[in-house]
């Protein structure tokens, strides 16, 4: 291909409460991106059940493609990534069953324990690696069935969240490696559902559209999309389906010792693993094994992350409108290490208060209740650097070479509050950027796939050429240490 002709890409970034359309140029090895379209991706609540608006999305999606065209910009092609373990199910005629449930309904709270009476929690874990928590696909698999719900007996096909969007747009279907590698039923070194998983929940690999990596073209708009936004046949690409996956592509190291930590709503901090890591210690850390954008395996730990500064900021706006650099400004000014909280408590999932939450959870460890908007951010962002902490030990004695620098990336790493707690939690070197690293992985997978890069290593290189990345090099160590010790006293082990 001419590399002195840019080519342009879409990136569909779906995160779990915003989305955004990302349009991406790739020229001389450098990546420029522009954003499209940004929307909120609200969770429906109806009847004490929680729901995705799957047909929103799609709108969305056919809303960017409209706005391309009217900017009369053409693009090689468009990806769809987005958050974990949540699906839709369709029946034999291809129509969606249900609106998909999101992943903080509570009704799937308790489920491993009722679904390790079939198969033990040890077995489950050696078969898929993956970290057990209740919303997993696997388990809100079993509590559909469990409920005797009513589309049970008759789903054809499941696919993933960012499956689903691009058989809404081709009509093809697919089960892209990386997303189903987050649902619990997937063996990682085969890189296959597990059949006695699923024979478990009642289903078969016939449940599921044939399995494709990264990378791999699915199929070109349908007649319907292109009459909705008067868009040629612009092939839908199978990106790494799993944002954090794209994300981690995105990383701007120039080698292998390295951590990432994808920071949004969810702080997922792991390392690259050429082979699943999956023994006792694993198993007690409740460390995660998922699929890599380029075949590698993704050993990490989910930890609660934005959420908590999300959820309060909207009990704060109901009295004056706030932006997160004032919730950063009015923490800077408060008393440091007064209150921690333990981001991973059960109590935060999906609390009617995360105020109250958080106040009631320090109110119970007899410590100081936080009050002020300046207080509560500052309980939790140090409260975030300190389990940042704790989760790089344990991957400090799984990894088989040196972790030197910690890499932040996605839309939390320009919290530079943040960042500098976490340097002087973790005590090495910190690089932020890029914020859009989910979309430019999503954008360089495309561009993968139409040839103009080759692998990883490139792509790493075309990020670093193309964005501007900030250091935080650690201070006050041994000050934070202290304090890491009191925070550890008042942790609560899930």
């Amino acid at each position: 291909m001419n590399e002195n002709k840019p080519f342009s890409f879409l990136a569909v970034d779906l995160g779990a409460t915003s989305g955004r359309a990302i349009l991406g140029t790739i020229k001389n090895d450098v990546l420029k991106i522009k954003e499209i379209n940004r929307f909120p991706n609200p969770i429906i609540d109806v009847n004490e059940y929680l729901y995705w608006d799957l047909f929103y999305l799609y709108q969305q999606i056919l809303k960017s493609l409209n706005e391309i065209n009217q900017q009369k910009i053409d693009i090689h092609s468009l990806g769809i990534d987005t958050w974990g373990v949540d699906f839709v199910c369709f029946g034999n005629d291809g129509e969606p069953l249900r609106m998909p449930y999101s992943y903080r309904d509570i009704h799937t709270f308790g489920a491993p324990e009722k679904f390790f009476q079939k198969i033990p929690k040890e077995e489950v874990y050696k078969k898929t690696g993956i970290q057990i928590m209740n919303f997993n696909s696997l388990f809100q698999l079993a509590t559909l069935k469990e409920r005797n719900s009513s589309i049970y007996p008759v789903i054809d096909k499941i696919l993933f969240m960012p499956d689903a969007l691009s058989y809404l747009l081709t009509g093809k279907m697919v089960t892209e490696y990386t997303i189903a590698s987050t649902s619990q039923m997937m063996n990682p070194y085969t890189k296959t559902f597990d059949t006695s998983l699923l024979k478990a929940v009642g289903l078969s690999e016939h449940n599921f559209a044939p399995l494709v990596f990264p990378g791999t073209p699915i199929g070109t708009l349908s007649d319907s999309v292109k009459q909705q936004t008067d868009a040629g046949d612009i092939p839908v690409i199978a990106v790494a389906g799993h944002d954090t996956a794209s994300a981690v592509l995105a990383t701007p190291a120039k080698d292998e010792n390295f951590a990432y930590l994808s920071s949004g709503t969810w702080s997922l901090m792991g390392i690259e693993s050429k082979e699943p890591i999956i023994n006792e210690e694993t198993f007690s850390l409740n460390f995660t094994n998922e699929g890599g954008a380029d075949g590698s395996i993704r050993l990490l730990k989910n930890i609660c992350g934005m959420w908590l500064i999300e959820r309060c900021k909207i009990e704060w706006e109901k009295e004056k409108p706030v932006t997160y650099d004032e919730i950063v400004e009015e923490a800077e000014k408060t008393k440091p290490f007064t209150s921690f909280i333990n981001p991973d408590a059960p109590c935060f999932a999906a609390p009617v208060s995360m105020i109250n939450a958080i106040q009631t959870y320090c109110k119970e460890t007899k410590q100081p209740i936080p009050h002020t908007m300046g207080e509560i951010a500052r309980c939790i962002y140090e409260s975030l650097a300190f389990r940042y902490k704790q989760v790089l030990t344990n991957l400090q004695k799984l990894a088989d070479f040196p972790i030197e620098t910690l890499h932040i990336i996605g839309g939390g790493s320009q919290n530079n509050m943040l960042n500098t707690f976490t340097a002087n939690a973790i005590g090495m070197p910190v690089i932020a950027g890029p914020f859009e690293a989910t979309a430019m992985g999503n954008i360089l997978l495309q561009a993968k796939a139409a040839g103009l890069v080759q692998d990883k290593c490139q792509m790493r290189e075309i990020v670093r050429n193309s964005v501007e990345i900030k250091t935080f090099t650690p201070h006050n160590t041994s000050l934070w240490d202290k304090h890491y010790n009191n925070y550890l006293k008042v942790y609560k082990e899930l």
